[in-house]
């Protein structure tokens, strides 16, 4: 009685026990049920109990899977991936089962979208993988579906068109007010979703390549019309897993859930020239529950930026981001690793990023906000961080970051409460940090402990720069500016996780 609850609970689902005599019987035909009745009760019960066995068995096994803990040569490895469980679908096509012809020149657009077409018609129980092949399959943008799995096998290749005259343009996000980059609308994301649920990228290390060479052309000959595409954008979606895929060449920002819940990105690698204008890595943008685990990201932008709207829009739209993790992730930029912002309307707040490795860095943490912007930046943690080789550690800042229109109001003022930093170190670090608030919204409850940032070898030690602000600090190194009260020890910081 107690497994048909917990099993929807977890919802996975498990083989059905609901056979009655009779059915089975039928199954069997009427000649043995006259003759053998007893010995189809005794077949019947024999198997009723096996199938009662393996469900109660796979039961258990997914309830030590809902624990979110591993153990790896001894060692316990914690995950938050386990809030968007791994369909496992019957139902597979295959994109040249649509004409798709993987040579690198065809063009696939249609036969991505029939294939998608499909899918989204048919409705197969429990979903449908679309398996695509070794292989480089050109395509324009196209849209996915509900309960899908796009798969991409060892050798195969997803690449975007570089006819940016066939891109569709669709409406600027709510929260943003018009294009990030330009006035109006937007060009649609290389791949898209808008209202989605129970969708899944993965496969063997396959490619997503999104050829964005000529869009960072445009936008530094400055020929844009609207807003580059993002290669992944979720819009209004939930349940979301992207993982063991390869994403490189954004013609903008990589992975972009927005507006939306309950996304996993685990085991990904993000790939795009050091000098790639605006190639964000994953930026959650108003969206929760968000789990960001074991990649890697090496991007000419920050790494992860948790974002929430933009200015007057933002505020408007009033849709923060909360509940994000992120998790044993490394790469190199010459930007930030961990941002929080500048976009931050909506608000942003418990936010946990740990166990991060960062080299050759512009920024290793930042969190930036700016007047105008409202919202608020509440109850961040950040821990177990090495960085290598960055021009400057830790930046905490109130004047990033530009404006939509005049229509912004300046005195938005944002508010900046409980950041926690810890267990921080950092070699050939040029300059540990700054925190600089804003005179009328000082920031607040700002805690270091235990950050040692190594700069080059030279005479003179670089300092901290601080103004508008306070909280405390322990165990930091180079001395912290004297806004942060010293305390003994290690410390400890109530606002963190």
């Amino acid at each position: 009685m107690f497994v048909t609850p917990l099993t929807n609970h977890i919802q996975v689902p498990f083989p059905s026990i609901s056979f009655t005599t009779n059915a089975l019987c039928e199954d069997i035909g009427p000649e043995t049920q006259d003759k053998n009745l007893s010995e189809v009760l005794k077949i019947f019960s024999m198997f009723q109990s096996i199938l009662w066995v393996f469900t109660i068995i796979q039961f258990l096994v997914l309830l030590l899977l809902q624990q979110q803990q591993w153990f790896v040569n001894g060692e316990e490895i914690v995950t938050c991936s386990g809030i968007v469980p791994m369909k496992y679908r019957q139902d597979t096509i295959s994109i040249t089962d649509f004409g798709g012809v993987g040579d690198g020149h065809t063009l696939n657009t249609k036969a991505f979208r029939e294939a998608i077409y499909r899918i989204e018609h048919l409705k197969r129980r429990g979903g449908t993988i679309l398996y695509i092949p070794p292989g480089v399959f050109l395509t324009g943008s196209f849209n996915l579906t509900s309960h899908m799995t796009l798969y991409l096998a060892k050798g195969a290749v997803i690449r975007a068109t570089q006819d940016t005259s066939t891109w569709p343009l669709i409406a600027p996000l709510p929260s943003y007010g018009r294009g990030r980059e330009r006035p109006g609308g937007r060009y649609m994301s290389f791949i898209h979703g808008d209202g989605l649920h129970d969708v899944i990228i993965t496969g063997e290390n396959g490619t997503i390549d999104g050829q964005g060479d000529v869009w960072w052309n445009m936008w530094r000959q400055r020929t844009l019309q609207f807003t580059r595409p993002n290669l992944v954008e979720f819009m209004n979606s939930k349940n979301i897993i992207i993982s063991n895929v390869i994403f490189q060449n954004s013609p903008f920002w990589t992975l972009h859930p927005v507006y939306s819940s309950n996304v996993v990105i685990r085991y990904v690698t993000i790939l795009a020239p050091a000098d790639s204008p605006n190639t964000d890595g994953i930026d959650p943008d108003s969206s929760s529950h968000v789990c960001i685990e074991d990649s890697y990201i090496s991007t000419g932008d920050d790494l992860v930026a948790v974002k929430s709207g933009w200015d007057e829009y933002g505020i408007k739209y009033g849709r923060k981001s909360y509940g994000i993790t992120i998790r044993r992730v490394t790469g190199s930029s010459p930007f930030a690793g961990i941002a929080i912002g500048s976009e931050t309307s909506g608000g942003v707040e418990n936010v946990l990023a740990e166990h991060i490795n960062l080299f050759n860095m512009g920024l290793g943490i930042h969190v930036k906000t700016n007047i105008g912007r409202g919202g608020y930046i509440k109850n961040i943690t950040i821990s177990d961080v090495y960085m290598e080789n960055a021009r400057k550690g830790i930046k905490i800042a109130g004047d990033v970051g530009d404006h939509p229109d005049e229509n912004y109001d300046p005195n938005a003022l944002p508010v900046v409460h409980g950041v926690t930093m810890r267990n921080i170190w950092g070699e050939k670090v040029l300059q540990p940090g700054s925190i600089q608030g804003l005179k009328n919204s000082p920031f607040t409850g700002i805690c270091f402990s235990n950050i040692h940032l190594h700069g080059v070898e030279g005479p003179a030690t670089p300092l901290w720069k601080c103004s508008d602000v306070s909280g405390t600090a322990s165990a930091v190194s180079p001395s912290p500016c004297a806004q942060l009260t010293s305390i003994p020890g290690t410390g400890t910081c109530l606002n963190s996780f």
